[in-house]
């Protein structure tokens, strides 16, 4: 079945908070979610325009902001698909918001995981974020198990588990 090479949708960026833990599953990003949510509705205008555009592409998610007028800045966030941790379309704060924990590496070579969150126009394009992160992620997996970043005494099932999305 074909694939589309990427996603891209405008959506509001949200923010990132930190977040801790080392298991990634359902609920995790529930409280960061809910509390960049809060900050948002403070700030927001009756209408508040998009702020960004999410791609997600194989290997690699971009956030490629927008100025005042909706037209790109110069400023782009990248985030490596193989450090996400996990994504989900499926909050209770809103169906509307798509988020993903990503492992973020320090100076120091310390790491940290922060939860990134969008709002996109509709739960159906969330929903298709979630989708897009999920074949970025089996692309990754496979890239990698090919080249021999991923040793072969793992279990295939045990390592694709870290590579699936919960969208819903």
């Amino acid at each position: 079945m074909w694939q589309p090479a990427s996603e891209r949708l405008q959506v509001t960026y949200l923010g990132k908070l930190s977040t801790t833990g080392a298991q990634f599953s359902t609920g995790c990003t529930e409280q960061p979610v809910i509390e960049l949510w809060k900050k948002h509705t403070l700030t927001r205008e009756d209408v508040f325009p998009s702020n960004a555009i999410l791609e997600i592409r194989p290997f690699q998610v971009r956030l490629h902001h927008l100025d005042i007028k909706g037209e790109a800045t110069v400023h782009m966030d990248t985030f490596q698909v193989a450090r996400i941790a996990y994504c989900t379309a499926d909050h209770n704060v809103s169906p509307n918001i798509f988020a993903w924990v990503y492992r973020e590496i320090n100076d120091d070579l310390s790491f940290q995981m922060d939860c990134h969150a969008v709002e996109c126009e509709s739960k159906l394009e969330a929903k298709k974020l979630a989708h897009a992160m999920m074949v970025a992620f089996k692309k990754t997996f496979h890239s990698m198990k090919s080249d021999g970043r991923i040793h072969k005494n793992n279990s295939s099932e045990d390592v694709s588990q870290g590579f699936e999305s919960d969208d819903g």
